[in-house]
């Protein structure tokens, strides 16, 4: 009866516990660890040291072809162990194949427009989950941070706040930004700047509007307006970074940049400029005039907006 109890639930013995549990709470117990180990990139066998024989043996009934650590590994391997699959248990696992299989059928039909965030960051986590079910967590990472942009923009230290989330995770997540931030950099390198100029916002904001600490970026323009370099001079703290005028002027020698655009972030989320910042851009101005380099504008972005110096006349 023992050994029978183990192979079919999770927990022990039908003396140790009131009643046998329901598929919700199988899924919840099973699911939940598996997905916790994977997630932060520790082995399966850590699995078990981490919750105990149990779960090992409910783990080996609900997903034998993970290869498991089985106490018998002949059975295992001869098929024997499929016989002593728990259908409840399996059922579930089932299912979450099968959710995996129609939101990806799901998407390859109808496009990315047919699937809410929350399903686009399930698809996202499924590399870094490739057994467990991502749905929770990837509703958990919209619920703290509102938008896919915020999470995707999240620092790795937040995106750790939310349970469930190991690095594996946040590496998967990484990626996807840096692919729309060089997807975005390309619509822009190598063409006259000034002619896709919603473009280059719009780049801007993706790449630095999010970031909590301020950042000073300089878009190196050669005589025909098209971006050749695209750099990050100084970062600061959260209400400052400083800027050295001959290193941003040395720079543009270096490059051969006949313009520049200057960039940087405010983390409050506020692009209106303060005093320093318009007198600093004064002072850039100045300094390049003699050396034939044009500062086209100074752009401040915040998390959904920005400000140009050049529209305000502010320069």
């Amino acid at each position: 009866m023992g050994r029978r109890m183990r192979q079919s639930g999770v927990g022990g013995g039908a003396d140790d516990r009131p009643g046998q549990q329901t598929d919700e709470q199988v899924q919840k117990r099973v699911a939940a660890k598996v997905a916790e180990v994977e997630s932060s990139g520790e082995s399966q066998n850590g699995l078990f040291d981490l919750f105990g024989s149990e779960i090992k043996a409910a783990a080996q009934v609900a997903a034998p072809d993970l290869a498991l650590v089985s106490s018998s590994k002949d059975a295992h391997t001869s098929g024997k162990g499929a016989s002593r699959r728990n259908p409840r248990v399996a059922k579930i696992m089932d299912d979450k194949a099968g959710h995996r299989s129609r939101l990806l059928t799901r998407f390859r039909d109808a496009g990315a427009d047919a699937l809410p965030d929350y399903e686009m960051l399930e698809m996202i986590l499924f590399r870094a989950i490739p057994r467990g079910d991502t749905k929770p967590l990837a509703k958990a990472l919209m619920h703290k941070f509102q938008t896919f942009s915020g999470v995707v923009n999240a620092t790795d230290e937040r995106l750790l706040e939310v349970d469930g989330i190991g690095q594996r995770a946040i590496d998967e997540i990484r990626v996807v930004r840096a692919a729309a931030l060089r997807l975005m950099q390309s619509t822009i390198m190598q063409r006259d700047v000034l002619n896709t100029w919603t473009a280059v916002l719009n780049y801007c904001k993706a790449v630095q509007g999010h970031d909590e600490i301020e950042r000073f970026r300089i878009l190196f323009l050669d005589k025909r307006n098209q971006l050749i370099a695209d750099e990050v001079q100084q970062s600061g703290t959260v209400d400052h970074t400083p800027v050295y005028i001959r290193e941003v002027v040395k720079r543009a020698l270096q490059l051969g940049a006949t313009a520049l655009v200057l960039v940087h972030n405010h983390p409050s989320g506020d692009p209106s400029p303060s005093r320093a910042d318009i007198d600093m851009t004064k002072q850039i101005i100045q300094a390049a005039a003699p050396l034939g380099i044009t500062i086209h504008d100074h752009v401040i972005v915040g998390r959904n907006s920005h400000f140009s110096m050049k529209t305000a006349k502010l320069m």
